[in-house]
């Protein structure tokens, strides 16, 4: 027996359609490219991504194919999204910081025949086009006034080319499985794969990370994504503020600590979300310059594990709560957010704190478990790691054209390639990532744990750890620092500083100051860079093995 309710397609476009009819005044606020503050409301966006997704259809767009974005969070790239997928395209998001060979092979690999650029990024694409032959026009998002006298082949005027059209237009129908847009993953080794979401694994997503134990968002809320939509799907923002009428802030292409908390400030937001590294300019900003968070209520982060002295920063002196993130472009991406459970709930101080570093639990629709290399499944208990697997409806079922073969196990679980274990409530908390675990003596040392109780000492800016091999113990721990402005800790500063911080044969063997960590494009440390780079080091215990 079946049930007797409508086939209604969770398709995305639906959810512009619900924020204009339910939420049609609430604000959309851009700092645009050009300077200026830009605004505009969720009525004005529906509207707007109508005569995208007519002007697509024009240009020969049809069910399927690939429209490359590459632009910073404006009003602009939002309704782009929305005018491409209602036009029965796939949305392409590019990430404008990798190295240009890895756009050409992505562009190239994902077919594109259009792209839309902001204006940051016409010289980039004039370098880039004769590597480009899938490429048929470049639309670049910006008004006459402001159009730039390019090399680019087939160039678009935005603005004009919206106007030329008149928005008598209907949304193409078609079915909720279909792709919607694609984002490539930089974690896996090779070249970058493809993920590729469905319209109904980004309204459900969205959905699931909207609700109060998760991203809590409501149209009271005034939310700004300061992680660029072209990481990892936005954390699926783009979706789940207009899903639920939250009034949208973007930063446009000024990330730097005084213009994030200009925003903050001026336009009152109460919900933010971005990778640490944002935080660690906005904080220093606000020491420096003594600013308040006056409206600020949620700091969302994930992208790498939170330094635990981040979070203290934030909640203490800033009265802001931390929500710790975790998730995988393979995820769409959020697979945990770290709220307080009942169970947690009269936690204060620094057993708060121990709770906050963890990535927390999962939303309804991502199931988690962790497996030993056997894969015999490990108790929660909050002490037994091992590689951490999920399945869901908004988690990879394997790369676009199949590049790495097969993804999942036996049962359906995708391997994320993470180290970590999980407690009685559901909180999980990655030790590592399986690649980067530190094998001492037979062993597992968490680099992640250590770096982020390196980072708490005050003059330490960002912490790394890797492992150096080792004649007795197979690997040992290095500390790399990067210090404060105007500081130099030593060695038996931080060993001092962690010693009732960490267990003791997890202490670095020794610490070098560097300048700089290297990041990838998402804002990772790259642990592989840094093992090339201090390859040759000579351990002090090394010689005494």
């Amino acid at each position: 027996m079946l049930g007797l309710m409508q086939d209604w397609p969770l398709l995305c476009h639906r959810v512009i359609d619900h924020a204009k009819e339910q939420h049609g005044n609430r604000e959309v606020i851009s700092r645009s490219i050009e300077g200026p503050i830009h605004r505009t409301n969720y009525a004005e966006i529906h509207g707007r991504s109508l005569k995208i997704a007519q002007a697509l259809e024009r240009l020969g767009v049809k069910e399927g194919d690939r429209v490359g974005t590459m632009a910073w969070n404006t009003w602009r790239h939002m309704e782009s999204w929305y005018g491409i997928m209602g036009a029965g395209g796939v949305y392409h998001t590019l990430n404008p910081r990798l190295f240009p060979e890895q756009l050409v092979y992505i562009i190239n690999h994902a077919e594109d025949r259009f792209l839309f650029i902001d204006l940051t990024f016409v010289p980039l694409i004039e370098a880039l086009q004769d590597k480009l032959p899938t490429l048929e026009a470049v639309i670049i998002m910006t008004d006459r006034e402001h159009m730039p006298d390019t090399k680019i082949r087939n160039p678009i005027c935005y603005e004009e080319w919206i106007d030329d059209v008149d928005g008598d237009y209907s949304w193409k129908t078609i079915d909720e499985n279909s792709a919607a847009g694609m984002c490539y993953t930089s974690g896996t080794t090779g070249n970058p794969k493809g993920v590729v979401y469905s319209h109904r694994s980004n309204v459900i997503h969205s959905l699931a990370n909207g609700c109060p134990d998760m991203l809590g968002l409501s149209s009271m809320d005034r939310v700004m994504p300061v992680v660029p939509f072209f990481h990892a799907n936005g954390w699926s923002l783009a979706f789940s503020g207009p899903m639920f009428g939250a009034s949208m802030i973007m930063p446009g292409m000024m990330m730097d600590g005084a213009s994030i908390w200009e925003l903050l400030d001026t336009e009152r937001v109460s919900t933010t979300a971005a990778v640490p590294t944002i935080w660690l300019m906005l904080l220093q900003y606000l020491e420096a310059e003594n600013k308040t968070l006056e409206y600020l209520d949620k700091v969302i982060i994930g992208g790498s594990a939170c330094p635990r002295a981040m979070t203290q920063a934030f909640q203490e002196k800033y009265n802001v709560d931390v929500v710790h993130a975790w998730g995988m472009t393979e995820m769409s991406p959020l697979g945990s957010l770290c709220s307080i459970k009942p169970e947690y709930a009269g936690l204060d101080g620094g057993a708060k704190l121990d709770l906050q570093e963890k990535q927390g639990h999962a939303p309804f629709t991502i199931e988690m478990k962790v497996e030993d290399d056997e894969g015999n499944e490990m108790p929660w208990d909050g002490k037994t790691f091992g590689r951490l697997k999920v399945r869901g409806p908004a988690v990879s079922s394997s790369y676009f054209k199949e590049e790495g073969g097969k993804i999942l196990d036996e049962n359906g679980f995708f391997d994320t390639g993470d180290v970590a274990h999980i407690d009685e409530h559901g909180y999980m908390q990655i030790t590592d990532r399986s690649k980067d675990v530190i094998k001492s003596g037979g062993e597992w040392i968490s680099s992640i744990d250590v770096e982020n109780k390196a980072v708490g000492h005050p003059d330490v800016a960002e912490a790394a750890v890797i492992g150096i091999e080792h004649p007795k113990w197979d690997e040992r721990p290095l500390l790399i620092i990067v210090p404060m402005e105007g500081k130099t800790p030593t060695f038996d500063d931080l060993k001092e500083y962690l010693s009732d911080k960490i267990v003791s044969w997890w202490m670095p063997d020794d610490m070098v100051l560097v300048e700089e960590i290297p990041h990838t494009a998402t804002g990772k440390i790259q642990k592989m860079a840094l093992r090339e780079m201090f390859k040759d080091h000579k351990l002090p215990t090394a010689e005494v093995a």
